[in-house]
């Protein structure tokens, strides 16, 4: 793939020309009298394309800024090879179950757990710390 190859996701549409130039006739397509109506009311050309690429937001806005935890499951802690004492974010991101990136990590109840381990710095389902707590590990707020 080579730069000059790569396409839009949503190719621009194709612009409807008013005033001189659109095929509307009379008034074409601006109406009657006023400022809006004249010739050489537009914008320069390097701000509208600017204007225009920026999506029309619609509907509601209140979505959640806060990103949502990572899930993992059980079994997947039970599957770590190396012998820690404490299982934290910093283990589980040098066994390469979850990216640096990851700010918040959800642990939930997949899978049957075989050995016993102490976790801290994660979010814990319910179901996850009673078969933590019974294998015989710890869960650190």
């Amino acid at each position: 793939m080579q730069l000059h190859e790569l396409q839009l996701n949503n190719p621009l549409k194709r612009r409807i020309r008013i005033g001189r130039g659109g095929k509307r006739g009379n008034y074409s397509g601006r109406g009657l009298k006023g400022q809006k109506s004249r010739s050489g009311r537009n914008m320069r050309p390097a701000e509208r394309d600017l204007i225009i690429r920026i999506p029309k937001l619609r509907g509601y806005n209140n979505h959640s800024i806060k990103e949502k935890p990572i899930h993992i499951n059980i079994n997947d802690l039970s599957r770590i090879k190396g012998q820690y004492e404490i299982i934290d974010k910093d283990v589980l991101v040098k066994e390469g179950l979850v990216r640096a990136t990851a700010h918040a990590i959800k642990v939930l109840s997949d899978g049957e757990i075989t050995k016993s381990f102490q976790c801290k710095g994660m979010a814990f389902s319910k179901s996850a710390k009673t078969k933590i707590e019974a294998a015989g590990g710890k869960v650190l707020e």
